[in-house]
């Protein structure tokens, strides 16, 4: 008896499919504000889905014997993979809702008599097991898509490490998601653990503050780009506890992800060069580590103090000025004996050359970083 009715009711359901499909996009273009808001393309495939969802059941249905096979869930291969990432878990489970209301509305009139509570059982079993269907098919495609942005990421950061900037470096971001400005870069040492889990843990850190951060272990290094942050300050906060211990040194900051590359390449260089100043601060600036990055060969550095340091003061009173007085300890009065000045003549010179350079002479780094500068611009023009 119980064979019967069930065969009943499956031919019932079966010629029912067309219009259970069609109550079914209804509902859910009057229930669910996010379907509405899908391209007519996309809501298209949800409603083949939807369609292909009440087939399979039916098909199900209409095996017979408590031992019929799990459920299929091969409909939601029907699907373009890009509407995965157009359609989240959350509202995957509000379609399949959405489809068990429209079913159990009308199971009084679909049931043959006597089945109604047979097709209540069904309908209760089948949308469990796709349930858990449908979370197997976004954590698969989760898994995957979280591999792939990985490789992204990897070579993301290894084209701004090499400086090989160009279009391609702007479609993989923009596959990542990545919109923020400015950018600025930090470099220091990995830590011992795997590196995929410390790139995981930048990241989640990250996406709980609001910035976008993109990273890589190269060997003993740790690469790490962050945009979007309100203050270098506010970046170095989320990141510095993830390097190792030694020196974190951080780039410039610059406008976009295309003009990271200079911040990168900045960072790296202060990041070899900062065993010269053993007590920086940590995090350091790559730009307080100019004259060491310049004695370590950096280009960039040498360039940037010829540039600041000597050819503001060249051709003037204040390059000898500061010559002597950097030669003579900087002691104020034999500056003044030897240029035939007044003290506060050289005191005088010593606050332009402070305002020209941005560097003060009677501090001791800073007086460092113009002696390096000042060699590095006499042997430019020798």
């Amino acid at each position: 008896m119980s064979d019967r009715v069930r065969e009943d009711t499956a031919r019932r359901l079966d010629r029912a499919m067309g219009s259970l499909g069609t109550a079914a996009m209804a509902r859910m273009e009057e229930q669910l504000a996010w379907y509405r808001a899908l391209s007519a393309e996309d809501r298209s495939w949800v409603g083949l889905v939807a369609q292909a969802g009440i087939a399979a059941f039916v098909e199900w249905f209409g095996h017979a014997g408590e031992g019929r096979p799990t459920p299929s869930i091969e409909f939601f291969g029907t699907a373009p993979r890009e509407l995965k990432r157009s359609v989240s878990l959350q509202q995957t489970v509000d379609l399949v809702r959405i489809v068990v209301e429209v079913v159990e509305a009308e199971a009084d009139e679909l049931a043959a008599p006597g089945g109604e509570e047979q097709l209540r059982n069904a309908m209760l079993r089948y949308t469990r097991d796709v349930a858990f269907a449908a979370a197997q098919v976004y954590a698969r495609e989760a898994e995957a898509r979280g591999s792939w942005d990985a490789r992204l990421e990897a070579l993301i950061v290894d084209a701004l490490v090499r400086g090989e900037v160009d279009d391609g470096l702007h479609s993989w971001a923009a596959a990542l998601g990545w919109t923020s400005a400015p950018v600025v870069v930090f470099a220091g040492h990995a830590p011992d653990e795997d590196p995929q889990s410390v790139i995981d843990g930048l990241r989640d850190k990250g996406r709980r503050v609001g910035h976008d951060l993109l990273a890589g272990v190269q060997g003993e290094r740790l690469i790490v780009i962050v945009g979007g942050a309100d203050s270098i300050k506010d970046a170095a906060r989320s990141v510095v506890p993830r390097f190792a211990a030694g020196p974190i040194v951080i780039g410039p900051e610059v406008s976009d992800l295309h003009a990271a590359a200079r911040s990168a390449r900045a960072a790296i260089a202060g990041l070899r060069a900062a065993a010269g100043w053993p007590d920086a601060p940590r995090p350091v600036l790559a730009e307080d580590l100019l004259a060491e990055r310049a004695l370590d060969g950096d280009e960039d550095a040498r360039a940037q103090l010829i540039e600041n340091v000597f050819k503001p003061l060249a051709g003037t009173p204040l390059l000898d000025t500061l010559a002597t007085y950097l030669e003579q300890g900087t002691s104020l009065e034999a500056t003044a004996r030897l240029l035939f000045v007044h003290p506060n003549t050289v005191r005088y010179r010593l606050r332009k050359i402070t305002e020209l350079t941005g560097y003060q002479p009677t501090e001791g780094r800073s007086a460092f970083t113009l002696q390096v500068g000042l060699i590095l611009g006499r042997l430019t023009v020798t």
